[in-house]
C-alpha cells in the first residue's frame, strides 16, 4: 500500500470517501472496501453516516489499527462548545475512542480563526484525533491556520483533479509540510470522456477513472474517490501497477485550464485564482 506522510502522519493513498453513502449501502461498501484492500476510510459529520461507517468497519473484520479514519466537524458547528460536542458525538457514532484524522470540514465566516483551531489543536490533545487538518482552506487561509496552530497540522484536503488547477494552494500546502489529499477526484464522473483521457486511458489499457485518480497519485496526492458499485470500487483501486509518462502528465496537466470545480457551495471561501 504506498503512502504518503505529513509531521508524522501516515495516510494510505487510496482511500474509500463516504459521501451520499446511507444505511446498509454504506455499510456493505465499507465492509466491501476494507475487504477489497481499501486502508483508508473519509467520512464527515456532515455525511450523516459515520453510524454506518463505523459498523461497516466491524463488520469487515479488519483490525481497528490497520485502518486510516478521517472524519471531520462541519462548519456549522466550529463555535466553541459545539465543536467539542460534535467530536464527541463523532466519536461515539463511530463506535470509536479516537479518529486517527480530525479536519475542519470548510472555513467558517462567523467564527473566528483563533477559536476555531484551538478546538481543534484541544481535541488532538484531548486525545480524540491522532493527527489535525483542514478541507476547502485557501492559501491565506491556510497561512492562518498554521500560525495559529499549537499542533501540527498534517493536510488540506482540497478538489483536485485534471480539470482544475490548483496550484497555489497546492504550493501552499508544500510550504508548510503538508500533505494533499484530494477529494472529488474524479470530478463527480463530469468528465472521464474526454477524448484526452480516454487517449491516455487506451494507451495504458485502463479506464479513464484509473488514470485520472494515478495522474494525481504520482504527484504525491492521497485521493478519496467515493462509490457504492463494486466493480468501480475494486477499478478505483488498482491504479499502482502501471505509471504515466512524461507525455500523460502534461497532456493531462493541460487541462487543468479547465478550471471545472464541481464543488462550490455559497458558502464557501474565495477561491485562490
Amino acid at each position: 500500500m504506498r503512502v504518503i506522510e505529513a509531521h508524522g502522519a501516515i495516510i494510505p493513498s487510496v482511500g474509500f470517501g463516504t459521501i451520499w453513502l446511507r444505511d446498509d449501502v454504506c455499510i456493505r461498501s465499507v465492509h466491501d472496501a476494507l475487504r477489497l484492500g481499501y486502508r483508508h476510510i473519509d467520512t464527515a459529520a456532515g455525511y450523516l453516516n459515520e453510524r454506518e461507517v463505523g459498523e461497516g468497519m466491524r463488520a469487515s473484520g479488519i483490525p481497528r489499527e490497520n485502518v486510516f479514519v478521517t472524519t471531520k466537524v462541519p462548519q456549522a458547528e466550529l463555535a466553541p462548545g459545539v465543536f467539542e460536542r460534535c467530536v464527541e458525538n463523532s466519536l461515539k457514532n463511530l463506535g470509536l475512542p479516537i479518529v486517527d484524522l480530525l479536519l475542519i470540514h470548510w472555513p467558517s465566516q462567523k467564527v473566528p480563526m483563533p477559536q476555531t483551531i484551538k478546538s481543534l489543536c484541544d481535541a488532538k490533545r484531548r486525545g480524540q484525533a491522532r493527527h489535525i487538518g483542514v478541507a476547502n482552506f485557501t492559501t491565506a487561509l491556510l497561512d492562518e491556520a498554521v500560525a495559529l496552530a499549537t499542533e501540527p497540522l498534517v493536510t488540506n484536503q482540497i478538489e483536485m483533479h485534471a480539470f482544475i488547477e490548483q496550484h497555489k494552494v497546492i504550493a501552499a500546502c508544500r510550504k508548510h509540510g503538508l500533505a494533499v489529499i484530494s477529494h472529488a477526484p474524479l470530478a463527480r464522473g463530469n468528465a472521464l470522456d474526454h477524448a484526452v483521457l480516454k487517449a491516455v486511458a487506451e494507451r495504458h489499457g485502463k479506464s479513464p477513472a484509473q488514470i485520472m485518480l494515478r495522474y494525481l497519485i504520482e504527484q504525491g496526492f492521497a485521493v478519496i474517490p467515493r462509490t457504492g458499485n463494486p466493480e468501480h470500487m475494486k477499478e478505483n483501486f488498482e491504479v499502482f501497477d502501471f505509471a504515466l509518462n512524461a507525455d500523460d502528465m502534461a497532456a493531462l496537466t493541460a487541462l487543468n485550464t479547465s478550471q471545472m470545480r464541481v464543488i462550490n457551495p455559497p458558502f464557501a471561501p474565495k477561491w485562490d485564482s
